[in-house]
């Protein structure tokens, strides 16, 4: 694979979409001047998380347009690296597809860069999500089915009905895009045209023209890479809209890194236990805690949601469980989760001011235990690990060290934050990810490290 000079900025609209990446720094909010130190280096890459897809499609694009329009006033370097900016999204095709990558072009013209194309390449690879023919495919339960006959497709927000990308191109772009000029790599051209054959289509795309990538394994989106390297040299630019596996050909990576116990290093600061922030205690979640438990103890400790509702009990529900969480990771590791109570209301507006009271009770929760010093912290859940992260944990910058697993689960070591978090691993474990018995893995690992 060919090395390239490009700068790689990823603008995340998910806190787990650096999965597939290592030795990457990743910052947890947009401030222009940690990304411009992070990608000073020619050669260097850089997640900043948006979190876009729990936006409305205005407020995405705003915050599209500010974090780049902010960076490229930030940024200053004597040499002329190509910037690639990457709009990482789902695997499954869910999230504002069109729009973001275009205020991403409008902002690169407002400072005189011309994007010639869009590359279109949403696969991740180790979760069993690929493109053939055009066709984008999901892998459910061992049998691979079109994505449009999935439960992806019938999502409440970005749900869609073509799995061919032209037309899913055309259908989401409301016919402003025509399936007919959507141009293709496939699979033939990729592994029998090479590089060459792939630089040739690329090299005739213009006018923010939308390339779908044909992949089924990582070689393919390398050579693709190898193609956008050249013409980068020979001034082409183009932003991407991927899922996870396209991000490491990208940023010049060849392979994963699945962490063996010399990368989980622990401080002898801290307490020889650990703290598992969950932020809904249903389904699989519950099996795996329930495997956790089953291979030796785990204090667990329930935020009452019906009590964090009740302006009189709230607070001192909170001080409880704090006082309990210090207590319990004096002889055990202790997970943290809010009850099971459904609490109904048909109004949309209040169910979502619900959802985020119980969400600021977690993250408060985190807050005050900082100073319990905990070995570790697993946040379970995607939106929970970015606020346990962000706000609980106060991490502005982590490094992603690399994968449990390969593709899932990654460990970042905080970089920027407070002087009683920064020595402490930080996992991000995706809600709907992994076996029965991957959080206990996990957790096992990081017991074994603590001694």
């Amino acid at each position: 694979m060919l090395s390239s000079p490009r700068r790689l900025l990823v603008l995340d609209d998910d806190p787990t979409g650096s999965q597939c990446v290592h030795d990457v720094p990743v910052a947890f909010e947009q401030d222009p001047e940690i990304l411009a130190h992070a990608l000073q280096e020619s050669g260097s890459t850089c997640f900043t998380l948006t979190n876009t897809r729990a936006l409305d499609e205005d407020d995405a694009v705003a915050l599209n347009r500010s974090t780049l329009a902010h960076f490229l006033d930030t940024l200053d370097t004597d040499d002329d690296a190509p910037l690639h900016v990457v709009s990482r999204s789902d695997s499954t095709l869910r999230g504002h597809v069109i729009a973001e990558p275009q205020a991403l072009a409008d902002v690169l013209s407002d400072h005189g860069v011309q994007v010639d194309a869009f590359l279109f390449c949403p696969a991740m690879i180790e979760a069993g999500r690929y493109t053939e023919g055009n066709v984008h495919y999901a892998v459910v339960d061992g049998t691979p089915r079109r994505v449009e006959d999935t439960d992806f497709a019938r999502d409440a927000t970005f749900g869609y009905s073509h799995s061919e990308l032209a037309e899913f191109l055309a259908e989401k772009s409301g016919g402003a895009i025509e399936a007919s000029d959507v141009l293709s790599l496939s699979l033939e051209d990729i592994r029998t045209g090479g590089t060459s054959r792939v630089e040739e289509i690329l090299s005739g795309a213009s006018n923010r023209a939308w390339v779908v990538v044909n992949a089924t394994e990582y070689s393919d989106m390398e050579v693709v890479a190898d193609a956008v390297t050249r013409l980068e040299a020979r001034g082409h630019r183009f932003v991407t809209r991927c899922g996870p596996s396209f991000v490491r050909p990208l940023a010049g990576q060849s392979g994963p890194r699945i962490l063996d116990p010399a990368d989980i290093r622990l401080s002898p600061d801290r307490r020889k236990h650990g703290l598992v922030v969950v932020g809904s205690h249903v389904g699989l979640t519950t099996q795996q805690l329930d495997e956790v438990q089953r291979r030796g103890q785990l204090t667990e400790i329930e935020l009452d949601v019906e009590k964090l509702l009740d302006p009189e009990q709230r607070d001192e529900h909170l001080s409880q469980t704090v006082r309990a969480v210090h207590d319990g990771l004096e002889s055990n590791d202790v997970a943290v989760y809010t009850s099971r109570t459904l609490v109904r209301t048909d109004d949309p507006a209040e169910s979502l001011d619900i959802a985020r009271s119980i969400s600021e009770a977690v993250v408060e929760v985190v807050r005050r235990s900082r100073d319990a010093l905990p070995a570790w912290v697993v946040a379970k859940g995607g939106i929970t690990s970015h606020e346990v992260a962000h706000r609980g944990l106060g991490i502005r910058l982590a490094q992603v060290t690399g994968q449990f697993f390969p593709g899932q689960i990654s460990m970042f070591r905080p970089e920027d934050a407070p002087d009683t978090v920064r020595e402490c691993p930080y996992v991000v474990f995706p809600g709907n990810v992994g076996t029965r018995e991957a959080l206990a893995d996990v957790v096992e690992r990081l017991q074994n490290a603590a001694g």
